[in-house]
């Protein structure tokens, strides 16, 4: 175990994985869903206030009656799901955490809500011209590595209709901007990443010139050491609309944030709204 425990405690390669899948872990997943469903914490989804305020401000740029079919992913256990349902969208919702979608799919049952929702990986989703309007939301999309981008926005495009819409948010370089290289440890009890008793050492490493962040936790218990690496890649400006342009996005209209604010360069987000080659809809 202390050789394993060394090795990991160098800087990891660029994308490096762990050896745990924080969204598929069962006694992650148990905490995730609980920030999810908690309505007034901005953790695995945001406040529920601010929830429906994004959802106002959607129904606006990319009203129900043009851009009927939503395809929402990293819909979780279905908050915003829900909200898109009640503002008069046909609603598909898709996130990789079973424990979420389960939760998704009993409260939709228990409220009659006619809601389809898909447990898988995004990245690997198939659909054919079949929506109006894709949601990738809270920053979902700077998770992903490299590969994985381009391959969810290939997907992406190919799931849309032509003339339809992908509303996305990302993180610019800004958010982590001044933010140092760390290392800090702490025993507990029980924790949000083990149940058990745990050794938890947490690091934050930047890779700079890929504007990429890395936040990990090893977990020592007394039978082994988990690690679980959590990228986070930020996007300027002109590479987010490269990758789109890539994909064979327009870029449409752009934003500061998910409530229609003012672009502005010195910003830490940004929402860009694209459009599939094809029909074109009045976007407000």
């Amino acid at each position: 175990m202390f050789k394993e425990l060394q090795a990991l405690m160098r800087k990891p390669a660029l994308y490096e994985k762990g050896n745990v899948e924080l969204w598929t872990d069962e006694h992650i997943s148990k905490g995730m869903l609980e920030a999810h469903l908690n309505p007034d914490w901005d953790a695995a989804t945001r406040k529920h206030e601010t929830v429906r305020e994004h959802v106002k401000w959607i129904s606006t740029v990319a009203p129900a009656k043009q851009y009927d079919n939503l395809l929402d992913l990293g819909c979780g256990p279905g908050i915003y799901a829900e909200e898109f349902h009640k503002a008069g969208y046909r609603v598909t919702g898709m996130d990789i955490s079973k424990r979420s979608i389960d939760y998704a799919l009993s409260s939709a049952q228990e409220k009659n809500l006619p809601i389809t929702y898909y447990c898988q990986n995004f990245c690997d989703m198939s659909f054919s011209e079949q929506f109006d309007l894709v949601t990738l939301i809270y920053f979902d999309f700077c998770t992903l590595i490299t590969e994985d981008r381009a391959k969810t926005l290939i997907n992406i495009y190919r799931a849309l209709k032509p003339g339809g819409l992908l509303i996305v948010e990302i993180h610019t370089p800004l958010q982590f901007a001044g933010q140092e290289e760390s290392k800090s440890w702490d025993f507990t009890e029980t924790g949000f990443f083990y149940a058990k008793p745990h050794l938890c050492i947490d690091s934050f490493y930047r890779y700079d010139e890929q504007n990429t962040i890395l936040n990990q936790h090893i977990i020592v218990t007394e039978h082994d050491v988990r690690c679980i690496n959590i990228w986070h890649h930020t996007f300027t400006k002109d590479e987010f609309t490269q990758d789109l342009a890539v994909a064979g996005f327009n870029v449409k209209a752009l934003y500061g944030n998910m409530l229609g604010a003012e672009y502005c360069e010195s910003g830490k987000e940004n929402c860009f709204i694209a459009q599939k080659e094809g029909k074109t809809n009045d976007i407000v």
